[in-house]
């Protein structure tokens, strides 16, 4: 059984928070286990925790025509949330749902071993870039070692937010590029801690 799996079986039993008591299906993700790609989200919509899979309502319609706007498929690429289980109403996680899932997710990218993580709204961001703002951050790229790490708004943010949508559009038109610059990172030494993080 490979690594995904056993987390996605994981996740499928955790009782670690209350929402296992409120969920009808948990969201571990899905997509290639080789991903250079990752997107990660916020946390399942109604239509996600029907289905059990990431992205599939509205919000994640807008993310396949991204996603076809710079030639890419789910196929190709790995999304996944910070949480794994619907909040009640959609609200926001709470900051104790965000901690006891996040081994979960530091699992899945362990195990994907991603060269692009691209963060879908705040709360993805704030684990890889804490304090900061992500109307002051998006489509700015930082780095750590060999691995890009992109915010970008949500793309429910535009469903809400109708200006927010060229925004993002013109954020995603990076991803080529960012791609395409991995292999020359690939030959630079690694950045030792956090802080040496840098903006592109």
């Amino acid at each position: 059984m490979d690594e995904l799996t056993q987390i996605a079986q994981a996740i499928a039993v955790c009782t670690a928070c209350p929402l296992a008591r409120t969920r009808h299906k948990t969201v571990p993700g899905s997509g290639s286990p080789t991903a250079r790609i990752m997107f990660i989200g916020e946390a399942p919509g109604y239509h996600e925790d029907q289905q059990g899979k990431p992205f599939v309502g509205p919000a994640g319609q807008f993310l396949d025509e991204l996603l076809r706007s710079i030639g890419l498929t789910r196929d190709e690429v790995f999304i996944a949330n910070v949480i794994k289980c619907r909040p009640p109403n959609n609200r926001d996680p709470l900051p104790g749902e965000i901690a006891a899932c996040a081994h979960f997710l530091d699992r899945q990218i362990a195990a994907i071993r991603p060269r692009l993580i691209v963060t879908l709204g705040r709360y993805s961001m704030a684990k890889f870039f804490p304090g900061e703002s992500i109307s002051r951050i998006h489509g700015r790229p930082r780095r750590q070692g060999g691995v890009i790490y992109y915010p970008v708004y949500h793309p429910a943010a535009a469903l809400h937010q109708p200006a927010l949508r060229r925004m993002i559009e013109e954020d995603f038109k990076k991803i080529p590029e960012l791609l395409a610059s991995l292999d020359t990172m690939a030959e630079e030494p690694p950045a030792e801690t956090a802080t040496q993080l840098q903006l592109f």
